[in-house]
């Protein structure tokens, strides 16, 4: 939960990198949440609570996608680009230092 927390501190920061493990868990939880909110939203019958949530959480997925791509040493543009995207996402961070800023596995 630590790293959903932590993406959602960094709410629409694009700069600097995310390792692969910051980026899946946000995922993770993100589906888990969405799942359970879902589910909450239609056993009470309030369906836009689900749409709510998307909306809230529309930016941080997008910064941290940004700052995945910049950790492989791509520029976060290729997000556009959906099979291609996914690829670098399952990719090994950059060693060392990159454009973007130091390796956060070296933190």
């Amino acid at each position: 939960m630590n790293w959903y927390i932590k993406v959602i501190k960094k709410y629409a920061v694009f700069s600097g990198r995310a390792r692969r493990k910051e980026y899946w868990m946000f995922v993770l939880f993100n589906m888990l949440i969405s799942f359970a909110i879902n589910f909450i939203a239609t056993s009470i019958r309030i369906p836009i609570l689900g749409l709510l949530y998307q909306l809230a959480i529309f930016i941080p997925s997008i910064a941290v996608g940004v700052r995945r791509m910049h950790d492989t040493d791509r520029s976060g543009w290729w997000l556009l680009l959906p099979i291609v995207n996914l690829v670098f996402l399952c990719e090994d961070s950059q060693t060392g230092e990159n454009e973007y800023g130091p390796n956060p596995k070296e933190d």
